[in-house]
């Protein structure tokens, strides 16, 4: 018997034994029902939002979004390193660091680090939030560009300062696009 195939035999029995979405479980049982159940047991955040159809294109801009984070507040052009290339010959993996300089006490630490993309369907690529525990104001994380594009990174920190850096970055191969 191949090794896929006797995984897959192995693991029959185990998802037999999981328990199935919307079966109904006994006051007695000792179940716990999920976060957030209703009266019937069922689990809204497993649906999507009636009004929200699974694809909705994007609504807020890069701008929109920039001025959202911001929210009236003047960013300093120092305290990151960025490091991204310049040139990325595949849009559909650029790594992305981003350091922020901070003594990371409970007094002064850096509280979160946004990730925004000029010319994505969704301009916010990623949100991180940080504590004085995290040591470092440091992350890595990769993403997906569609083109061409403006990178920008947003740092904030816990006595209410932000601060900016931002890269152009020269996509070969785009990501992000639709076909047909």
């Amino acid at each position: 018997m191949g090794g896929w195939k006797r995984r897959a035999v192995l693991a029959a029995p185990l998802l037999a034994a999981l328990p199935r979405a919307g079966a109904a479980q006994g006051a007695g049982s000792g179940a716990a029902a999920p976060i957030g159940a209703g009266a019937a047991g069922a689990n809204p955040a497993a649906a999507p939002a009636a009004d929200t159809p699974p694809t909705a294109p994007p609504t807020e801009s890069f701008a929109e979004a920039e001025r959202a984070i911001l929210a009236g507040r003047t960013p300093l052009a120092e305290g990151i390193t960025l490091g991204l290339q310049t040139l990325s010959e595949n849009g559909n993996s650029v790594d992305i660091s981003v350091k922020v300089d901070s003594p990371a006490t409970a007094a002064d630490h850096v509280t979160a680090i946004h990730i925004l993309s000029e010319k994505n369907p969704y301009p916010r690529v990623a949100s991180f939030a940080l504590t004085p525990r995290a040591g470092r104001a440091e992350v890595a994380t990769r993403m997906r560009l569609a083109t061409s594009q403006t990178v920008l990174v947003l740092a904030e920190t816990s006595r209410g300062a932000m601060h900016r850096a931002s890269r152009d970055v020269i996509v070969v191969l785009g990501a992000c696009v639709e076909t047909g």
